[in-house]
């Protein structure tokens, strides 16, 4: 699809925690909605490691104990999906108001957009990366609480396993979608931060885990630094969207929200476990 050429702004965050990030994304969307910043492409990374739960997903699969015991955090996305353990990866998050005709439409259509895009990436890095187009089906006796363990419509694979996992948020304030690309590290870590029956559920996820997903060191036999998946992510979104991205920085509405959003929604156990 052509697109006319558009500016939007670029913003690459230093590794921060968790609710912090969940808060700028939504900072960000309320910005964008009022026309006070323009449509956005975040790039960013976490510290320390945190454990994302999709926006309806139970508290009660989380292993608090461990995430504890590892220093790991916990945050509630506005997304929706599974967990996600966010360690050794680039997070992107693409922020537009519904009138941009990128991410304008329904979410399968929107998705199957900025996929391009991603593969994009993918790609300038090195790899031969496919778009899965399946429906994603879920066995009730099976339940996946992890991301990665089953690819979903439009996400990325690479020789059938999963590779980008990404969520999205659409309301009247915009379209919010982010995503997470992994670029080393054991896959199975998550496993550590969910709870189980017993030792032959813990192990029969992780197995599934690493069949059904990957990483960018295992694809490559090398990981690229978080810097060289950044450059790829911004080429390939100028490329295939028909972006000017100027670089910029988040406005200080953006941080004062941001930090409200931290207090009273995703640093809040009210909100982290309300279900």
């Amino acid at each position: 699809m052509d697109y006319p050429k558009t500016t939007w702004r670029l913003i690459e965050t230093p590794p921060a925690k968790g609710a912090w990030n969940m808060a700028v994304d939504e900072a960000i969307l309320e910005s964008v909605y009022t026309a006070d910043s323009i449509p956005t492409l975040r790039l960013y990374a976490w510290e320390p490691a945190c454990l994302s739960l999709g926006h309806v997903q139970p508290f009660a699969e989380v292993n608090t104990e461990a995430l504890s015991k590892n220093g790991w955090d916990v945050v509630r996305r506005p997304t929706g999906g599974r967990a996600i353990l966010h360690v050794d990866e680039l997070t992107y998050a693409v922020i537009a108001p519904q009138s941009e005709p990128r991410v304008s439409g329904g979410v399968l259509e929107s998705y199957l957009r900025l996929s391009q895009a991603l593969l994009r990436a993918l790609q300038i890095i090195g790899l031969s990366p496919e778009v899965n187009e399946k429906k994603a089906t879920t066995d009730p006796k099976q339940p996946n609480p992890v991301c990665f363990e089953v690819p979903s419509n439009y996400e990325i694979t690479v020789g059938g396993k999963k590779l980008v996992g990404s969520a999205q948020a659409r309301r009247k304030e915009g379209i919010l979608q982010h995503g997470t690309l992994p670029l080393y590290g054991d896959l199975t870590r998550i496993i550590t931060a969910l709870k189980f029956k017993d030792v032959a559920p813990r192990e029969r996820a992780s197995q599934r885990l690493l069949d059904h997903a990957t990483t960018m060191e295992n694809v490559l036999g090398t990981a690229p630094t978080w810097q060289q998946a950044g450059e790829a992510f911004k080429e390939a979104f100028a490329d295939v969207l028909n972006l000017a991205l100027v670089p910029g920085e988040l406005s200080v509405r953006e941080l004062e929200r941001a930090a409200e959003l931290v207090e009273n929604k995703y640093a809040n156990p009210k909100w982290t476990e309300r279900i």
